[in-house]
């Protein structure tokens, strides 16, 4: 399968980031693609760099005062007070319920908690090359599907399923399914389905299409009342306006089985197949893997291939973006067990 891949990804490095109220080794690191990317080259894939530019899908998917702060943010940051270069910004207040997020601050840390959803997003100097790299790789993969290829593989960081219009959150600055499905819809396809297959739900997919018909949006995920993102992906999140029907949330609880997991994925596949998309993008979290140090599912090396197999039989022109996945040394196999499934169908 040919796939999309970057060495621009290995800029976002960050040194840590805060679990649990400890300060820690950052679970989202380069190592993480460039697994993926050894396990496809001895597996015989072709990479690419990606060859379209994301900009005018981007300002489809984010809001404009979201991206010129991503654009310029380290630069904000790094020219307040000698020093920061080697230091990493953290939001520590944000605009909650009764407080105004209409106009924007000029304290750069008050910025900075205004697009966060959360801490979880530590960001260095090479951030947006990362990020916005991904994001030419997902509208690059969508280019591809409309020359005729059947199936395209964005092994792609940081994730960005979390990010929404205007935010980043859990490792996530640009909603990469996002902009595949909203370049596969400009690029004529009537209806797109995006499939989040992460440990964590989608929240940012999900907000970014929640009013829309021409996207469904389905999530099988850990139940958010104990697993993160915690604020979205209930159940009864159907969709909104002209969206209303068009988002299906499979919440599970934290440890279930592998049958029942697979269970939910005939449930998604089902709806995608009942929608009647054009094109399929699939969140890849690969965080469902039993051995994942921060998710609690338990899915083995094997289940991703019967993964990329039932996806293959929906018979749909198929975007894969890498989303989650934290077992780095497994991830390699897992992402092309998927792939390789997918492609014996």
């Amino acid at each position: 399968m040919i796939t999309f891949f970057s060495d621009s990804h290995q800029s976002h490095a960050p040194a840590f980031e805060f679990f649990r109220g400890d300060r820690v080794p950052c679970f989202e690191t380069p190592a993480r693609a460039d697994f993926v990317k050894t396990r496809l080259t001895e597996r015989g894939h072709v990479l690419r760099s990606p060859q379209v530019d994301s900009r005018a899908v981007l300002g489809k998917v984010h809001t404009a005062r979201y991206l010129a702060f991503l654009q310029q943010a380290w630069r904000d940051w790094a020219a307040l007070e000698p020093g920061n270069e080697q230091r990493q910004p953290f939001p520590s207040v944000w605009p909650v319920r009764t407080l105004r997020s209409d106009i924007e601050p000029a304290n750069f840390i008050a910025r900075l908690g205004l697009y966060s959803m959360d801490n979880g997003s530590p960001m260095v100097a090479g951030t947006w090359a990362a990020a916005k790299a991904g994001a030419d790789a997902a509208a690059s993969a969508a280019a591809l599907l409309g020359e005729g290829q059947r199936a395209v593989f964005c092994c792609s960081r940081p994730p960005g399923h979390h990010a929404g219009a205007d935010f980043m959150g859990g490792y996530c600055f640009l909603n990469n399914a996002a902009v595949a499905a909203q370049a596969l819809r400009d690029a004529g396809a009537a209806r797109v389905a995006v499939l989040d297959v992460d440990y964590h739900h989608g929240n940012g997919t999900q907000s970014i299409f929640y009013e829309r018909a021409d996207v469904l949006f389905v999530s099988v995920h850990g139940d958010p009342r104990t697993e993160y993102p915690f604020y979205l992906g209930h159940a009864d999140e159907t969709g909104e306006g002209a969206g209303a029907g068009f988002n299906l949330n499979l919440p599970l609880p934290a440890g279930c089985t592998v049958p029942h997991w697979f269970e939910a994925l005939e449930t998604a596949c089902r709806r995608i197949a009942q929608y009647g998309a054009e094109a399929l993008v699939v969140s890849l979290g690969l965080d469902t893997f039993a051995d994942d140090p921060i998710s609690k599912f338990a899915l083995q090396s094997g289940d991703f291939s019967r993964l990329g197999e039932r996806l293959g039989r929906l018979g749909l022109s198929t975007v894969f973006v890498l989303e989650g996945g934290y077992a780095a040394a497994e991830l390699g196999v897992n992402a092309v067990n998927v792939i390789e499934g997918f492609e014996q169908v």
